[in-house]
């Protein structure tokens, strides 16, 4: 006579119905008393017994039994929606097209409990025939956290991305600086606009587009005050951004910069011209205080930043779409390096935590060291007489 099974260790029959052996297992209570069960099934009792073992085993390692269905996509599209609270809406756009592009269809409908790190190596290494380095990286990255906010909610035991690395993409458009000659052409052909006063502050100082969209009036400090503080010269503070929360990137991009004298004659244009625009627009200004804002007074996007750039490229007869605004930013850093200023004084000027990014990434030119920001741009961007 077969003995009965212990209280815990579950339980096995046939069903004539599906024609298949079911195991059955109590795996505890819901909060209103109801008893939870979990089921699975297969077509021999020894890989139904396996998969029963499996369920009890999980229980007592603490884990809850996640639906043995959960794919891949499920987790992706959990941590898209649930993930990701108080990002940029940029950044969550950003994210789910990479998602849907790249994770989703070739990943998706894989169970999670069944992704090996070989599923996730051939994968990579197949996007890495078309993708760069940067963008398997950001991919990776979306697998891994979506795998991990799963492993959290006990959907499965562990995150195979962990063990596989980032393969080398295709090389990507690189950062470019501007030599001396395009930089003094760019700034003579930044006059009389709004985009104008920007490229001439992003060039001069080194600020983010991020920052310098969401620079206000009460953060220029365009004269001195003979009053206070004669020794304090003109200056922005470069105190918010446009992410999320209005901060700035990290804690040592919050920095206030003196204004070489050309940043101080653009800006003072920049806030006659914003002027007759308020005028102009009556009650349609919206009341920002932003510096670098639109025909009435809204915040500026990176697209109007970007077409607004490439058409001064074009009058200054650089190719447009060779350049983008942040490269004005790069070109800040290569001319300092290459008059001499010391990569410490640059990495603090740009608002870097430490030396290794503004050498590796920003710098173009390589060159000892010697003086101070706004100093050495009026050296090499002598100021106009009138």
């Amino acid at each position: 006579m077969t003995s009965r099974r212990s209280r815990g260790d579950g339980g096995l029959h046939w069903d004539t119905a599906r024609q298949r052996w079911i195991a059955t297992v109590t795996m505890g209570y819901s909060p209103s008393g109801k008893r939870t069960v979990k089921r699975a099934s297969g077509r021999t009792k020894t890989e139904t017994k396996n998969k029963l073992k499996e369920i009890i085993r999980n229980s007592d390692d603490g884990l809850v039994a996640a639906p043995d269905a959960y794919t891949v996509a499920q987790a992706v599209n959990d941590w898209l929606d649930y993930g990701l609270s108080g990002r940029n809406p940029n950044t969550v756009q950003t994210r789910r097209i990479l998602a849907t592009q790249h994770v989703i269809p070739t990943l998706g409908a894989r169970k999670l409990r069944d992704l090996s790190a070989e599923d996730v190596d051939r994968w990579l290494g197949d996007k890495s025939r078309t993708l760069s380095t940067r963008t398997l990286s950001d991919v990776r990255s979306i697998l891994r956290r979506a795998i991990t906010r799963a492993q959290a909610r006990d959907k499965v035991k562990r995150n195979v991305v962990l063990l596989c690395d980032t393969p080398c993409g295709q090389i990507g458009r690189p950062s470019k600086a501007l030599a001396l000659p395009q930089a003094e052409a760019l700034l003579q052909a930044a006059q009389g606009s709004t985009i104008g006063a920007y490229i001439v502050v992003s060039l001069l100082t080194g600020a983010r587009t991020e920052e310098l969209r969401a620079l206000t009036w009460a953060h220029v400090q365009l004269d001195r005050d003979p009053q206070t503080n004669p020794q304090v010269p003109p200056h922005i503070m470069v105190w918010r951004s446009v992410r999320a929360g209005g901060d700035t990137k990290t804690r040592k991009s919050r920095r206030t910069l003196a204004l070489p004298q050309r940043c101080v004659d653009a800006l003072r244009d920049q806030r006659v011209r914003q002027t007759a625009a308020r005028k102009l627009a009556g009650a349609r200004w919206v009341n920002n205080d932003l510096v670098f804002a639109s025909e009435v007074g809204t915040e500026l996007d990176a697209a109007n930043v970007r077409r607004g750039f490439r058409r001064i490229a074009v009058a200054a007869g650089l190719a447009a779409q060779d350049w983008t605004p942040r490269e004005l930013r790069h070109s800040f850093v290569s001319l300092l390096s290459d008059d001499g200023v010391p990569i410490e004084q640059i990495s603090r000027l740009v608002g870097h935590s430490g030396t290794s990014v503004t050498e590796l990434v920003y710098r173009k030119q390589i060159r000892p060291v010697v003086e101070d920001g706004a100093r050495a741009m009026d050296r090499i961007f002598p100021h106009a007489q009138a």
